[in-house]
């Protein structure tokens, strides 16, 4: 920077400076919102992919629940070994359902909250940033 050019940085109005911090603050701001859109964009995701583990498990769930309901027609019909097999089968469904709802209840919780903590810090840091520059 030159010496004409410190000179009339030095010289700037009050109202230019204001001016300035105006425009900063403003871009600031932006800033911080672009990363806080950001930041809850992906919790929602993370909990998109645990709601459809979830999902998952409730389909097959009803599957299992068909397949029950078979065997036990199967076994009121027949009272035969096919009923038996029909009731492991369905047993087994059940089972995997199980392990995928809490597969997807575990993604859902590891999302936390759609806070934008990252966020908040950094803005919590500008904020007193500007207030260690006016104290000075």
């Amino acid at each position: 920077m030159s010496q004409f050019e410190a000179g009339r940085e030095s010289s700037a109005s009050t109202g230019e400076l204001i001016s300035k911090l105006t425009n900063e603050l403003k871009t600031l701001v932006r800033d911080e919102m672009r990363l806080a859109q950001a930041e809850v964009s992906g919790k929602a995701k993370k909990a998109g992919v645990g709601a459809g583990f979830i999902g998952v498990g409730g389909l097959l769930a009803l599957y299992g629940l068909g397949v029950i309901i078979t065997a036990i027609i199967l076994a009121l019909a027949l009272v035969m070994d096919a009923w038996l097999a029909a009731l492991i089968v369905g047993v087994v469904i059940l089972v995997i359902a199980g392990v995928a709802a809490l597969l997807g209840k575990n993604r859902v919780q590891d999302a936390g909250p759609p806070v934008p903590k990252g966020t908040v810090e950094s803005v919590k840091a500008d904020v007193d940033a500007v207030r260690h520059a006016r104290d000075h």
